[in-house]
């Protein structure tokens, strides 16, 4: 019986101190904090990726960056991890991307963004960059809501943007040119 405990405290003895362990509670929290902000906009929306999603995005990019540098990874070691990291929310990116032919119209590039971003912040907070995940959450909110009601305005008013083209395809083309 004393084998297996052994091994146990073993796997714990490396414990930091306290200090480190709130550092890294903070982070973790903070990150999926932010990711929780973006995915209250999305879960609003009725959006498949929504508050939970964004959350645990945020707080695994947070993980991937903690952990490597507690293991003493160096900055080219943590490097190659966030640039795995980011290829795999491709995957989760493009399985939020989902083309209409009959309507050709292409859904879900906002909430794919979204979830690129509430990596990016949850990179950001594990690596201690506090500030700089605020100000990021802070203009993406920005973004996603103020800007809503600016693109709502000019689909009222008819003026067509450039997104009118990838979003609506030709059908939104030949009504804006019947007007």
């Amino acid at each position: 019986m004393g084998n297996w405990w052994e091994g146990v405290a073993e796997d714990f003895s490396g414990l930091p101190a306290a200090s480190e362990v709130v550092r890294v509670v903070v982070r973790l929290f903070v990150a999926a904090g932010l990711g929780g902000l973006l995915g209250i906009d999305r879960e609003r929306l009725h959006k498949e990726a929504g508050l939970r999603t964004h959350m645990l995005v945020a707080l695994g990019a947070a993980l991937f960056v903690i952990v490597p540098r507690q293991a003493g990874f160096d900055d080219e070691g943590l490097s190659r991890i966030i640039q795995g990291l980011l290829a795999g929310l491709g995957f989760i990116g493009a399985g939020a991307i989902l083309k209409l032919n009959e309507q050709e119209r292409v859904k879900g590039l906002t909430t794919a963004s979204t979830v690129w971003l509430a990596a990016a912040f949850g990179v950001a907070a594990g690596l201690g960059r506090m500030l700089t995940a605020m100000f990021g959450t802070a203009l993406a909110l920005l973004i996603l809501c103020g800007l809503r009601r600016v693109e709502a305005r000019m689909h009222k008013t008819g003026e067509a943007g450039p997104q009118d083209e990838t979003h609506n395809g030709p059908t939104r083309r030949r009504r804006a040119a019947k007007r």
